[in-house]
């Protein structure tokens, strides 16, 4: 079983998971909104993406024998000024997340658990992905801000659907 200072931020993280699912929510309702269903695709895509990391985490806790405590969230951010900031609010978070997930792998290490270091490797890995990703939407938003068009086009030829990782940690309920 972890330790328990690490179930307690693993517990906490799955709360900083379904936030960042219902942040992805409202960007994906709000581009909905706009009508780019490109947009709110690939932002659907990340909210599910978003759930299914904080199930891995209670899967894992679950097969260590360890307590799962779903925490309250906080609101989403619902309102943005322009099709730029709710994607600059991404990749803000995602940087969050990823100094989340370095703090929980510094635990696992200083208590010498292997087991989670092992499964948070993953996450590291994914972190990695996601603010390259959310870095280079940024960009290309930025610079077509003017031309929605061309954001579209941009998500639909390289943001699109994304293989599974047969290295993913399992998710609890599928």
């Amino acid at each position: 079983m972890p330790a328990d200072r690490l179930v307690a931020q693993l517990n906490a993280q799955i709360g900083n998971e379904l936030a960042s699912h219902n942040q992805y929510l409202a960007c994906a309702v709000y581009f909905d909104a706009l009508t780019l269903p490109q947009m709110a695709a690939f932002f659907y895509r990340q909210a599910e993406e978003e759930r299914e990391h904080a199930l891995m985490m209670v899967q894992y806790l679950l097969d260590t024998d360890a307590a799962v405590e779903i925490p309250a969230i906080p609101a989403a951010v619902c309102s943005f000024d322009d099709v730029v900031a709710p994607v600059a609010l991404a990749l803000e978070q995602e940087k969050r997340v990823t100094e989340q997930i370095n703090d929980l792998y510094r635990i696992a290490r200083e208590e010498v658990d292997f087991a989670s270091e092992q499964f948070l490797s993953w996450f590291i890995k994914e972190q990695v992905e996601e603010v390259a990703t959310m870095g280079d939407l940024l960009a290309v938003v930025t610079r077509n801000r003017g031309d929605l068009e061309q954001i579209e086009e941009y998500v639909a030829r390289e943001a699109g659907t994304e293989d599974t990782d047969p290295t993913a940690p399992a998710v609890a309920g599928a």
